[in-house]
């Protein structure tokens, strides 16, 4: 069986700053991190190596620096890892970004693409569908549990208030939670062996299948105009309270608006 995980490295959610003038995210001096979702997702993969075995390609898009996210897949178990890094890739939104990554996916096997819901810096969850568009592919999003049966996968689907038992045939994308599992730590042997650099190929344009127009700056319909934090509403209310009558302040708040 083959398996591609798409990872994405991200700035660490404590860490994110944002420039007031250019609405950009600020990414100098901040730590990376793999994306929390896509990190189960390459788990999930691994776990489904060690059951039924299988071969795992990790595939990322993004500057040379990403290199490290795909050495970290590489040391957590998978085989081959493949950056995607180009200018041309540049100012990509969900739909360019997906345009170029299946482009990349049009050149491999696979029977399972794994991504995770949604990347935490974006949160948009849109770029695993509409890469399984792309391909022509069925896909199934918010995935908290999968079992391999034959040619076909059995998948816990989940809702807010439900969760759905879908049966899918291979080949298939997913989207899993983060949820599904909890990823291992890097083996020592295999953070050494990451540094191979017949493991780790780096692509352009000039590898994938994909129409220039697509891509890029110029391939996305969506642009966005500015980035803020948002503020807060009003100034608050101070209270002097024992921890324990803080809790339960805070706890009838949390009522009062149905947040619980």
């Amino acid at each position: 069986m083959n398996i591609i995980v798409c990872i994405k490295q991200v700035p660490d959610t404590t860490e994110v700053k944002i420039n007031p003038k250019t609405g950009t995210l600020i990414r100098d001096g901040v730590k990376s991190i793999i994306n929390p979702d896509d990190k189960s997702g390459l788990e999930t993969a691994l776990r489904i190596k060690e059951e039924i075995g299988a071969n795992i390609t990790v595939i990322s898009m993004g500057p040379k620096q990403a290199e490290l996210a795909l050495r970290e897949a590489l040391a957590m178990g998978a085989d081959r890892a493949i950056l995607l890094s180009d200018k041309k890739f540049a100012g990509a939104d969900t739909l360019a970004t997906s345009s170029t990554i299946a482009g990349a996916i049009k050149k491999l096997d696979y029977d399972i693409i794994i991504t995770g819901r949604q990347a935490i810096d974006g949160d948009t969850a849109q770029v695993g569908v509409q890469m399984a568009e792309h391909l022509n592919i069925p896909s199934i999003s918010y995935v908290e549990d999968l079992n391999i049966c034959e040619d076909s996968i059995i998948l816990k689907r989940m809702f807010e208030d439900r969760y759905y038992k879908v049966k899918v045939k291979t080949p298939c994308l997913i989207t899993t939670l983060k949820e599904i599992n909890e990823p291992r730590y890097m083996k020592i042997k295999r953070i050494y062996e990451c540094f191979d650099e017949s493991k780790l190929e780096m692509w352009t344009l000039d590898d994938i299948d994909v129409d220039e127009s697509n891509i890029g700056l110029s391939g996305s319909p969506t642009k966005v105009k500015k980035s803020f934090t948002k503020g807060a509403k009003t100034a608050g209310v101070k209270h002097e309270a024992t921890p324990k009558e803080a809790a339960s302040i805070i706890l009838d708040k949390l009522k009062e608006k149905y947040i619980i």
